[in-house]
Parts: C-alpha cells; structure tokens; sequence
C-alpha cells in the first residue's frame, strides 16, 4: 500500500492536529484513539517525541518513509538551516503547491489532480506529484480540464492569493510560484527540529 488509506480522524486524534483538513472528530473526541485514548497520561520519552512529528509531517505532506528519507538527505547537503530547508521542500512540491493554490481541496485530491494530468507546469504537463518548483514557474489548469466540478468547487471556496510566495490568476486558471517560502511563512504547526535530532541519532 503506497498511501495511507485507513480512518483520517483516528490520525487526527493521534496527533490532535487536523492533518487532512477540518475535523468534527476532533471537537467531539479531544483524546487519542483506541480504548485507552482517555487515560493514555504516560510520559513520552525523546525518541517517542521525535518520532510523533516526523510522522505527523509525512502524514501532512503525504509523503512516504523512504521519499522523506531521502528528501531529509538532500535538505541536509544544502545551505542553510537543515530543518527549515525540509519544510521548504516540501512546501516546493506540486502537489502541495496545487493545494495551496486552491485548485484540489486536500493534497490528497491535489495528488490526483496531477496523476490524472490535469496540471501542466510552464506549458508542460507534469504527472509527478513530488516535482519541486523553482522560482518563476507557472501551474495551470489544462484548458479541458478547466470546467472539472471538483476543481471549480474547490476555487471557488479558496481565497485567492492567499500566500504570499503563490499568485494566482482566476480568470485564466494559471499559479505562480514566486519563491520559497520562508519558514514564519509556512502555517503547518510542525517542530522542524525534532525531526533533525531524530535523523542525527
């Protein structure tokens, strides 16, 4: 299985962040999973705490173990701060980025989306969800694929330019990737450094 496809509150409530978007499961059910997700009060130890947030930024980002593995190996042979540069790769996904933008109301529906090439990147059509953007380059909603319901739905309750390193023009179905976030930038509640402590053991 190459995506997580089992229950997305129970993920929620692991994490009590609503990783796949909004939650009522969260406002009912403020406590882990499971039948001891009430009394569950033992404390965690450092690994367990490292662990929980790289899960939880895989589970947000949808990326799997060996893909942020390897993701983690490259942002760590750039310049700058390793886990800053991590986050900012994977905000720099196309994937992400069609979320962003508002065109698929989940990463999820985003992924397919691209999958189903309905996304070209500066006039190309790209199917590689992972492909990261650089500065400049354009995301478009193929002309025959413009009309899509589920793509006008999901605009349509998206407030445009809504971040700051994304443009976005309705009326001809076209994003702009201006530059890579900075990491105040980016809203995901993620403690990027627990990640890096857990990789440096």
């Amino acid at each position: 299985m190459a995506r997580y496809r089992g229950p997305k509150a129970k993920i929620a409530r692991k994490f009590n962040e609503p990783i796949f978007g909004p939650s009522k499961a969260l406002q009912k059910k403020a406590y882990g999973p499971g039948q001891h997700g009430r009394s569950r009060r033992r404390k965690q130890s450092e690994y367990a705490i490292q662990l929980a947030e790289k899960q939880k930024a895989k589970y947000t980002y949808g990326v799997l173990e060996k893909q942020f593995a390897n993701l983690f190996g490259k942002a760590s042979r750039k310049k700058g701060v390793t886990g800053t540069v991590l986050l900012q790769m994977l905000e720099s996904r196309l994937d992400n980025t069609v979320f962003r933008l508002g065109i698929a109301p989940t990463r999820r529906s985003a992924r397919q989306f691209i999958l189903h090439k309905h996304i070209t990147v500066n006039g190309r059509v790209v199917n590689i969800p992972s492909y990261l953007m650089k500065s400049g380059d354009q995301i478009t909603v193929r002309e025959k694929s413009q009309s899509l319901e589920a793509i006008t739905q999901s605009l349509s309750s998206h407030s445009a330019n809504k971040y700051s390193w994304l443009e976005w023009d309705g009326s001809s179905m076209t994003g702009k990737f201006n530059n890579v976030p900075e990491r105040e930038e980016i809203p995901e509640n993620i403690q990027e450094q627990l990640i890096v402590e857990l990789y440096s053991k």
